[in-house]
């Protein structure tokens, strides 16, 4: 196969400052859905509207980018294919939200939090979203 594979990703507050992705904690890991069809990632995101979270957008991104930074911010990264289905509890989780899902009312809470930290230390353990939007804007 020739050229990038483009995968689709639930963000919450795009191209903001408080821009965060959408992930999933499963047995301790957390989990963000890579989603190969386009409507796989809107019907995602229509079920998590429904759960009364802020609406996310679905942004196309080049995979082996998004994966690499789920690795660096030690993050899980999941492929879900078009035409998934899920054969056990943890997969049926990639096709509709856990009813009890994390609470993001406070996530731009714990993400000013977390800035304040990473000016206290050189190390990062959350690449820069908007440093990461912009490679990926350099690759398309």
């Amino acid at each position: 196969m020739t050229g990038m594979q483009q995968v689709h990703v639930l963000l919450f507050d795009a191209g903001t400052d408080s821009e965060g992705i959408h992930s999933l904690e499963v047995a301790g890991n957390t989990l963000v859905l890579l989603f190969e069809n386009p409507d796989d990632a809107e019907r995602y995101a229509g079920l998590l509207e429904a759960q009364d979270f802020p609406v996310p957008s679905i942004e196309r991104m080049d995979r082996d980018e998004i994966e690499q930074f789920c690795r660096d911010a030690g993050y899980e990264a999941r492929f879900i294919e078009q035409g998934f289905m899920p054969s056990n509890d943890e997969e049926h989780l990639f096709m509709a939200p856990p009813e009890l899902n994390r609470d993001v009312s406070n996530w731009k809470e714990d993400a000013s939090i977390q800035d304040q930290a990473l000016e206290d230390s050189d190390q990062s353990s959350n690449p820069n979203l908007d440093e990461l939007r912009q490679r990926l804007e350099g690759l398309l």
